[in-house]
């Protein structure tokens, strides 16, 4: 939630030291975090909506495992499957991020995606806003902390026609509000700009700007004591 990175390595080392099931929920990651997405893990839960586009999630483990939830599984037993499109859409997606495609595009949306994260955090920055984790990470929360500023924040960028997910208790600390910004390689540097001048807005009629630039005129003045 908060755009933290976990040292993956390490906790694999110390589970397969003491014989440890890893279980990793990669829901916001794959296909945007490390060469491959790749991970040395027992069990392997993630989303088909975010980097392949499509519908749906999956569990990926061993032959036994898959085995054993499909002849168990409520979700599996009871639930519609996948559509015929959107396994497609998946699998042409991996091919993409794996360069399996006989292309590039993958390698060139990971550094277009790079470029507009953290091209958008320092703007987010520079405005004032606070903003965890400074890294390479895709999703960026702006804290509001304030639950009294979600239903605000949220309206006012959509009246700009810019939607935000915001995401307050239970699924953060009561005070812990914050406004999670996801960037796609698809946007252009008009997209993001656009959406900045509207989440600055946003951000001044909230009052969540806790790091505000000093006045032009208080930074003059600094520099004219210096000067003296």
């Amino acid at each position: 939630m908060e755009g933290e990175i976990c040292q993956l390595p390490e906790i694999v080392s110390v589970c397969k030291k003491y014989k440890a099931y890893v279980y990793l929920d990669e829901a916001h990651n794959i296909g945007a975090i490390g060469k491959t997405g790749r991970a040395d893990v027992d069990i392997m839960m993630g989303t088909f909506t975010k980097s392949f586009g499509s519908c749906g999630g999956y569990i990926a483990g061993s032959k036994d495992l898959i085995q054993y939830l499909k002849y168990h599984f409520p979700a599996h037993l009871y639930a519609t499957s996948i559509s015929t499109l959107s396994a497609q859409q998946i699998i042409s997606a991996i091919k993409v991020i794996l360069g399996e495609d006989g292309s590039n595009r993958g390698a060139q949306k990971l550094a277009r995606i790079r470029e507009n994260i953290n091209f958008f955090r320092a703007e987010l920055q520079k405005m004032g806003f606070e903003v965890l984790e400074d890294n390479d990470y895709p999703v960026m929360p702006i804290m509001l902390y304030n639950p009294a500023k979600i239903p605000a924040f949220s309206r006012k960028c959509l009246r700009e026609n810019v939607a935000v997910v915001v995401v307050g208790f239970p699924a953060t600390p009561l005070l812990l509000a914050k406004a999670r910004i996801c960037i796609s390689a698809s946007r252009s540097r008009e997209d993001l700009n656009k959406a900045l001048k509207v989440i600055s807005k946003a951000g001044d009629l909230t009052g969540i700007k806790y790091f505000p630039a000093a006045p032009k005129k208080q930074e003059e003045e600094k520099d004219r004591i210096k000067l003296d």
